[in-house]
């Protein structure tokens, strides 16, 4: 027994012990030189990477896009304003699942599929953190329920913006024009600068003084680091800098007459453009079926869309900058301008009319609209008033088209205006060289008796016939025409084109047949100046729309509505010192005299009898103050 009993070593255990924790300390210290290693590595080296993680985490910048631009009327009427909306938008960075996150919003809020689908492809341009909007215009009611149910919802928010609103809706649609959201398109478009510049803005001019002012009305992009949330939430803003708000834009036009010019067209289809006489400006440009901008703003609806563009009257057709029609006897005055400083014909100049006129060697009969003509012989004044075809054939006849067509160039027509409008046509004023070259054919002496009467392939814009007509008031004075008076008060200056060289006694003979027009027995123009107090000059006319067999009549029971004449009229006001000239199109309106013409009148007895009621209106004022005091 004693054998088996062994005595405790305590030395071989301590020895044991001590190189037992000998090992555990050197892993213990291993350890925590690994650990103090990777806390250095952390903290020290990376430091500045790690911490600006982290700070993209809590800290965001966000652009602050800007205010756009106003713009008013001359006289101070808000033509397009910038109103709150508060909109419902998502980060997707915040956002773990896309589509349980669109099931819960559509219980909260009504949700339609087009707003869907518009959100997915903002989704294909976003930028990273940006919020993209899902839908637009919350009511109070649909804001309460996206806050209360805010902690179910991470990577939602509902942010406040100003969008476009135009209070006058479909009165300034085609001259002001809209904003619309950024399409894909356009954003691929852009360049680097433009990327920086809409920052934050979802809209850009698509239309109108919208579009080609939109380097004006964007204004300059400002930012500001704001500190969020794990859930995206802005808990403050740590830094902003301002950003700078678009100009101010104001027009020539007046709201005032720009309604009386809507009125006086009423449910018809055409144009009215209206433009002040001293300077070019542009008082009124209505184009008629209109539409609302509003509808553009935030992005139109497919069934809205279509019913617009489908719609057999083309409401989103600006027939005043790009309806070109045939002028007609509208061109009359201009080209009897153009013979007396050519020489071709005088006041004394008498033309024999049966009702219709024959080249030599020619069979054709041209005949006049009246069907026994206008006398057995009719000279300037009388061709003018009467609107005698035949006077003018034989004109052309004796004339050139060169220098018909030089004429013709020096009133603006044939080309663009230069109008600070998009998208404007240039119409078309032939030429021997134009005919040649696009027709493969040479210039007919026929060609040049339908050209002297605006028909034939002459084609004019409304805005073409008002600006010819400016010209002709002020006594060939050619003024570009010029939509926005001034930008943020700073007036911008009338530029001159070019000026009509003519004698006086040339100029007065065709403001005496202009004037004869109106207030001749025979004048076909008389409904221009009824019960006006001051004298009014035009000029009617009538374009057909589809050709008439020779030797047959006009017959308006014949034909359809939208195949009969296009009736025109322009004329300036007051004769004596002209102020305002005017030029009207109705579409299918069959009468120059008859339909267009009372469309100018209520323009010149809206504009020219303005300044007398604001100086009676003063007047009574001063003698109300007198009488208090």
């Amino acid at each position: 027994m004693a054998e088996d009993l062994h005595l405790k070593d305590h030395y071989t255990e301590q020895r044991l012990f001590r190189h037992r924790m000998l090992v555990a300390c050197a892993g213990v210290v291993a350890l925590l030189g690994v650990l103090v290693a990777r806390f250095y590595y952390l903290q020290v080296v990376n430091f500045e990477d790690y911490r600006t993680q982290s700070d993209e985490n809590r800290i965001q910048m966000r652009p602050v896009p800007p205010t756009r631009g106003l713009i008013y009327d001359r006289n101070g009427t808000m033509l397009a304003d910038n109103r709150p909306s508060y909109n419902l938008s998502l980060v997707m960075e915040r956002i773990s699942d896309l589509d349980s996150t669109l099931e819960l919003i559509g219980r909260l809020v009504q949700l339609d599929e087009s707003d869907v689908q518009k959100f997915r492809k903002r989704l294909q341009r976003r930028r990273p953190f940006q919020p993209i909007p899902l839908r637009f215009h919350l009511s109070e009611q649909e804001i309460a329920r996206i806050s209360v149910n805010e902690f179910r919802l991470p990577g939602v928010s509902v942010e406040a913006e100003l969008v476009r609103y135009y209070p006058m809706t479909r009165l300034f649609a085609h001259s002001v024009g809209y904003v619309g959201r950024i399409s894909e398109r356009e954003l691929n478009d852009f360049s680097e600068e433009d990327v920086r510049r809409y920052r934050g803005t979802q809209s850009i001019g698509k239309t109108g003084l919208e579009r080609s002012y939109e380097d004006v009305l964007l204004g300059e992009v400002g930012y500001e680091n704001v500190e969020t949330n794990a859930r995206g939430r802005v808990l403050r803003v740590l830094e902003r800098h301002d950003p700078r708000p678009g100009s101010e834009l104001t027009l020539h036009l007046d709201a005032r007459l720009q309604q009386v010019a809507s009125d006086a067209l009423g449910e018809n289809r055409g144009a009215v453009v209206a433009i002040d006489v001293k300077n070019g400006g542009v008082l009124a440009f209505v184009s008629k079926p209109s539409f609302d901008p509003n509808m553009f703003v935030t992005g139109i609806s497919f069934k809205d869309y279509r019913a617009l563009s489908d719609s057999l009257d083309v409401p989103l057709f600006n027939r005043a900058l790009q309806g070109q029609y045939p002028p007609g006897s509208t061109l009359k005055p201009m080209m009897g301008l153009g013979a007396l400083a050519a020489g071709v014909i005088d006041r004394e100049t008498e033309v024999k009319d049966p009702g219709f006129y024959r080249l030599p060697n020619d069979r054709r009969l041209y005949r006049d609209w009246k069907r026994w003509g206008h006398g057995k012989t009719v000279d300037f004044v009388q061709a003018m008033a009467e609107s005698c075809d035949v006077y003018f054939y034989d004109t052309a006849h004796r004339w050139d088209i060169n220098g018909m067509h030089e004429i013709a160039t020096r009133f603006g027509l044939g080309t663009r205006t230069g109008i600070d409008l998009p998208i404007e046509r240039p119409g078309l004023f032939p030429s021997r060289a134009w005919k040649r070259g696009a027709r493969g054919m040479p210039w007919f002496p026929g060609d040049s008796l339908n050209a002297v009467l605006g028909q034939g392939y002459v084609l004019a814009t409304p805005l073409q016939l008002a600006v010819m007509t400016a010209t002709i008031a002020n006594r060939g004075t050619h003024y570009k025409p010029q939509v926005v008076m001034a930008v943020d008060g700073i007036e911008q200056p009338p530029e001159v084109l070019h000026h009509v060289e003519a004698s006086e006694d040339n100029w007065d003979l065709v403001f005496e047949g202009m004037e004869a027009v109106v207030y001749d027995e025979k004048g076909t123009g008389k409904k221009a100046g009824a019960g006006l107090d001051f004298r009014v000059a035009g000029k009617s006319g009538t374009a057909q729309v589809v050709g008439i067999a020779q030797g047959e009549q006009y017959d308006s029971e014949a034909l359809k509505e939208r195949h009969r004449d296009h009736a025109l009229f322009i004329a300036f006001a007051p004769v004596d010192d002209p102020q305002i000239a005017v030029a009207v199109l109705v579409e299918n309106g069959e009468s120059g005299g008859g339909v267009a013409a009372p469309v100018a009148r209520e323009l010149f007895a809206d504009w020219v009898s303005r300044p007398l009621e604001e100086t009676v209106q003063m007047i009574s004022a001063e003698r109300e103050g007198g009488f208090s005091g």
